[in-house]
């Protein structure tokens, strides 16, 4: 998988200044690296206790290699709330979905999944994660009168997360017993909390906190936030949507992610407590760690 090293190490420098390169190595020297070999996920979502129908989506593919040529793992988790109305909201966050994957899908995961040669001269991950949410954010803009969506991605390749961002769902990580938000909201009241002008507390009671100043298919000048972030030896990765974190404060997310024994448990016992604070919306998760590392 030479494009993938390639890949790896351009995305260093165009992408990701100052964080340190991945060495790998000549590619028959992999199976010793350690890296984990597989990703254990757990995902669940759930219509809530208030609405009628579930604008939430939520795609999830894994892909390991395992042998004497095993490689880094391959994860693609993609979380997208609509909203628009009936119909609306759950068409716009499908759209979304399918076309920011299928994108992903031409020019990432098929090279990796088959074998395939890949120009190293292509895009960096971050310029493709991009443009993956760009044609998706046309794709809605065209085909969904009145809807939009927020949308989340994170491809994990090895030690490594990158994510492309839209909206107010949300990307944690739990790592060394502590929850850290990854993505910046983007809604008015986080906005007015980065400006000073209202503090955390307040927006989290503010009566326009679900008004998004960004969004997937909203027009054409859409701003797309892209996160590049070192994975530990052992972590939780989670995605989750406003209906979830809204609902489950900071404290409640960390200590279902610490003590929970599985990601599916963790996802389980999250929609859990969103509903039992009173799911006044859709409730969507997804948590992603590591399992089993060669020596």
């Amino acid at each position: 998988m030479s494009w993938v090293r390639d890949l790896l190490k351009k995305h260093d420098t165009a992408a990701s200044e100052g964080s340190p390169a991945i060495e790998l190595g000549p590619s028959h020297a992999t199976a010793r690296l350690s890296v984990p070999h597989t990703l254990r996920v757990g995902r669940a979502s759930h219509v809530g206790q208030v609405r009628n129908h579930n604008e939430d989506v939520l795609l999830t593919l894994e892909s390991s290699q395992l042998g004497d040529r095993a490689i880094e793992p391959l994860g693609w988790f993609v979380l997208a709330d609509g909203m628009g109305g009936h119909q609306a909201g759950e068409l716009a966050s499908a759209t979304a979905m399918r076309v920011v994957t299928y994108e992903l899908l031409k020019e990432i995961l098929r090279p990796y999944l088959f074998s395939e040669a890949r120009d190293a001269s292509q895009s960096p991950l971050s310029e493709v994660m991009i443009n993956a949410v760009m044609a998706a954010n046309k794709a809605v803009y065209d085909q969904v009168q009145g809807g939009g969506t927020t949308l989340t991605c994170a491809l994990i390749l090895g030690s490594r997360a990158y994510l492309a961002h839209v909206g107010d769902s949300r990307a944690y990580l739990f790592a060394d017993n502590t929850l850290r938000q990854i993505t910046r909201d983007h809604s008015l009241v986080d906005r007015l909390v980065q400006l000073g002008q209202i503090t955390p507390v307040e927006a989290a009671h503010h009566p326009q906190r679900n008004v998004l100043y960004r969004a997937v298919g909203q027009g054409d000048a859409l701003e797309v936030d892209t996160y590049v972030e070192m994975l530990p030896a052992q972590y939780r990765l989670l995605l989750c949507c406003d209906g979830l974190w809204g609902f489950v404060n900071d404290d409640q997310l960390a200590e279902v992610l610490r003590s929970a024994a599985t990601p599916q448990e963790a996802c389980d016992r999250l929609i859990e407590a969103a509903n039992t604070a009173g799911g006044k919306d859709n409730i969507t998760a997804v948590v992603v760690e590591p399992q089993g590392r060669s020596g």
